[in-house]
C-alpha cells in the first residue's frame, strides 16, 4: 500500500521526532526535513520500498553474466614484450 505524499511526510516527521527523543518545539524542523527527504525520493525516482532498485540490480546481474560469457578473452602479454 502506498502512502500519499502528506501521509509519508507525516510518518517520517514523527519518526524523526521520536529518534531525537521527542523534543518540544521541533515539529516544523522535522516536517521540513521529511519533506526534503520525500523530494529527494521523487527526484531519484526511487520507490518507497526499494523494489525498483532490487529489480535493477537483478537485471544488471543478468546482463553482466551474459556479457562475461560473450566477451573475447584478454591476451596475456608475451615475455618478449615485457622484457623490452
Amino acid at each position: 500500500m502506498f502512502l500519499s505524499k502528506d501521509d509519508w511526510i507525516s510518518q517520517r516527521a514523527y519518526a524523526l521526532w521520536e529518534a531525537e527523543g521527542r523534543p518540544e518545539g521541533r515539529g516544523e524542523d522535522h516536517w521540513q526535513q521529511a519533506a526534503r527527504e520525500h523530494q529527494l525520493l521523487e527526484l531519484t525516482k526511487a520507490s518507497l520500498d526499494g523494489r525498483d532498485m532490487i529489480e535493477r540490480l537483478r537485471a544488471m546481474g543478468r546482463l553482466m553474466r551474459e556479457t562475461e560469457t560473450d566477451a573475447t578473452p584478454v591476451r596475456e602479454p608475451s615475455k618478449r614484450s615485457i622484457a623490452r
